[in-house]
């Protein structure tokens, strides 16, 4: 797979993911109650979600209300609450700078900047993967241990709501997309090419070891005698100023 392919893959999975994250903090429906009563007239389903709680009686009307305060909610939703939209900012900065430092944008004129920022992009991408499913799996930890408790009553059990599973998948979708994206990256002969006039390093060679090879040298092709009776002459100089013999 070429590095366009892996670039183009990782953004659709970090994008899906992304819109994912989005789902899962916005509908209420991380916990689903049904209660049944005597009669299928009285049967009503309680959906209950980090901003509001709706609930759907049997003739198909629906009434959602706001959560007024956050101390309302349980624990693991509280912090569901701030978890996810950090995960939100996180897939949104990591988004864009995947698509800043890709093939396909002309923001970055450097393969070495594009790669950089790039891997920077996907590190966040997977940041946001992880804690996204923080609050996914500790919400549906609490749910699945309050159902199965023998203190809560039937009518107050709660189920596993849509939102955890779409929590799920956009975890997943970012972490695999995060990981592909930091592999992405071009090899090191394309981030530091060999630019025209520049020489390749040498190493000193040696001989075999135990051997010792001297320097060649070259014999002059002119003997120099130091023999020579070259004496420079003086100017003389008259007596008058400005004259010169």
């Amino acid at each position: 797979m070429g590095r366009i392919a892996k670039e183009v893959s990782g953004q659709i999975l970090c994008f899906v993911g992304f819109v994912g994250i989005c789902v899962c903090c916005g509908i209420p429906m991380w916990r689903v109650t049904s209660y049944i009563g005597a009669n299928i007239v009285t049967a009503q389903i309680v959906w209950d979600g980090l901003w509001m709680n709706c609930v759907i009686q049997s003739t198909g009307q629906m009434q959602c209300k706001v959560q007024d305060s956050i101390m309302h909610l349980t624990t693991d939703l509280q912090a569901a609450r701030a978890l996810t939209v950090i995960a939100i900012l996180f897939g949104f900065v990591g988004m864009l700078l995947t698509f800043v430092g890709g093939q396909c944008s002309s923001c970055l004129k450097r393969e070495n900047s594009m790669a950089k920022v790039l891997i920077l992009g996907g590190i966040l991408c997977i940041v946001a993967g992880v804690v996204c499913l923080i609050p996914v799996c500790w919400s549906s930890a609490y749910t699945i241990s309050d159902f199965q408790s023998t203190l809560t009553i039937q009518t107050q059990k709660r189920e596993l709501g849509a939102s955890i599973y779409i929590g799920w998948g956009a975890s997943g979708f970012l972490l695999f997309g995060g990981i592909i994206l930091c592999t992405a990256c071009p090899s090191r002969d394309n981030m530091y090419p060999n630019y025209p006039g520049m020489y390749p390093y040498q190493a000193p060679m040696y001989g075999p070891p135990g051997t010792f090879v001297p320097a060649k040298t070259y014999a002059p092709s002119v003997a120099y005698t130091g023999t020579g009776t070259y004496v420079p002459n003086k100017p003389n100089y008259s007596a008058v100023p400005g004259q010169y013999l």
